[in-house]
């Protein structure tokens, strides 16, 4: 079963990390251009969930709808444990 999950990004920052919010809140340190972004992203969120999730839409905004096979309760763990 697939679960969906919306995201914030910031990018071009000066440091990763990652922020609370009403959605978890991604500063990356890749400018957006050319999905370097979007490639971030998707590579500390590989680290982070052990699997690789997929944009679903907002490829070109600053909030994501992405999906994974986690289930919602591993996923929200395992984000919230990188604040």
């Amino acid at each position: 079963r697939m679960t969906e999950f919306y995201v914030k990004v910031k990018p071009d920052q000066d440091k990763y990390r990652i922020e609370d919010g009403s959605f978890p809140t991604f500063y990356l340190e890749s400018k957006a251009e050319n999905g370097r972004a979007n490639s971030e992203l998707l590579q500390r969120l590989e680290e982070i969930l052990g699997e690789r999730p997929g944009i679903i839409s907002g490829h070109q905004s600053r909030r994501k709808k992405l999906k994974t096979d986690l289930p919602e309760e591993k996923l929200e763990r395992k984000i919230e444990a990188e604040y």
